[in-house]
């Protein structure tokens, strides 16, 4: 496949931003047509604990930014629904028990902008969130938004956002327009997260970086519940296998949906680096390492069984309470609650005191 065609490709498949916005827009008002009087207090025992979602959804408006430029289409407007932070967001999260929520900007149309614009773009997506969050600090934080196809100006925004903005660290995809970012030119972002120490939340789009173009249509919207987590396990195991989780060991990760298919098949990723002769690994530890201590997940797998196998491969310090709010999702705090496999610390961990830590929340766990 010629060079011109992938970049038709990439092109045809970046995600529309006005789509984007009307999908939440959609998908708010299912969720924001009651509106509770009270806020939901979360118990685990007889205490109330402090509940952090680090999966959620938002939109800053950059519409006049990118007017006229070949984004246009790719990234629209402003955003409306339970994309932006206001009443419906918090009676919602009033309504689910939800203390905190860590907002984010995903789809990643940005990734291609020319520098100019990119620094355009980032800086009013990440100053637009810390005014949001300074409006309403008691019930946000936010991640920053990144223009990793420049990693030099990756790393200089994040050091911005975090320094000066008091954003909580970085939102990325699982790839810059078909690249990996196990890449060594994306070195340079890596070493500043983890030189920051701050946590990356990636979040996929399809995974129109493994699949040939057309593969998930049809019925059940397929590029979303098998192309996600299909890219999540991808990006992870080639953080793991370039060796890029060795070379900044101070990296925190959070993969969302539940780190994809790899916490669930980490029977055969363990063993490959050992039976396979043309492997050729650069990892340094197991991949099971670094499901303790650099990687951590989300609880998006909606199930009791789901969630112990979770916890029985990567242990409760490794996965955080996340909803996907605005999207439709059956997710709850009861999963947690109800888990007979976990003690009242472990729900009291994963339903806020794990992203407190890496969030550095004032309080850890409870209210």
């Amino acid at each position: 496949m010629g060079t011109q065609h992938k970049r038709n490709k990439r092109e045809d498949t970046m995600p529309n931003r006005r789509e984007f916005v009307s999908t939440l827009a959609s998908a708010a008002a299912g969720i924001y047509l009651q509106t509770p009087a009270t806020r939901r207090e979360v118990l685990v025992g007889r205490k109330r604990v402090k509940v952090i979602d680090v999966h959620c959804h938002c939109v800053i408006d950059v519409a006049e930014i990118i007017k006229g430029t070949k984004l246009t289409n790719a990234g629209g407007g402003g955003g409306g629904g339970g994309g932006v932070l206001g009443p419906a967001r918090r009676q919602a999260m009033d309504q689910q028990g939800i203390e905190v929520q860590a907002r984010r900007i995903n789809g990643y149309w940005w990734y291609a902008a020319d520098r100019d614009l990119a620094k355009r773009i980032v800086q009013t997506q990440n100053e637009g969130l810390a005014k949001w969050v300074a409006a309403h600090p008691d019930r946000f934080v936010a991640f920053a938004s990144v223009a990793l196809q420049h990693p030099d100006l990756a790393a200089e925004q994040l050091e911005d956002a975090v320094k000066r903005l008091g954003l909580r660290g970085a939102s990325i995809g699982g790839h810059v327009n078909g690249e990996d970012l196990s890449l060594l030119k994306y070195d340079p972002f890596w070493a500043k997260a983890a030189e920051l120490g701050v946590l990356v939340f990636m979040h996929p789009g399809g995974a129109v970086n493994i699949i040939k173009e057309g593969a998930l249509r049809g019925r059940g919207e397929l590029g979303n519940i098998m192309g996600n987590p299909l890219e999540t396990t991808y990006f992870l195991s080639s953080l793991i296998f370039d060796g890029t989780l060795d070379k900044f060991p101070g990296l925190n990760i959070c993969a969302s949906h539940a780190g994809g298919y790899l916490p669930s098949y980490l029977g055969r990723t363990e063993v490959a680096c050992d039976v396979r002769a043309n492997a050729n690994c650069a990892n340094k530890r197991r991949p099971r390492d670094y499901f303790k201590r650099e990687i951590t997940i989300d609880t998006m797998v909606f199930s009791d069984e789901g969630l112990r196998h979770l916890v029985a491969e990567m242990g409760v310090g490794q996965i955080m309470y996340g909803t996907d709010i605005p999207f439709n999702w059956p997710v709850g705090v009861d999963l947690v609650l109800r888990a007979s496999f976990l003690s009242d610390a472990d729900k009291e961990a994963i339903l806020g005191g794990n992203a407190a830590r890496l969030l550095r929340l004032a309080q850890a766990g409870t209210v």
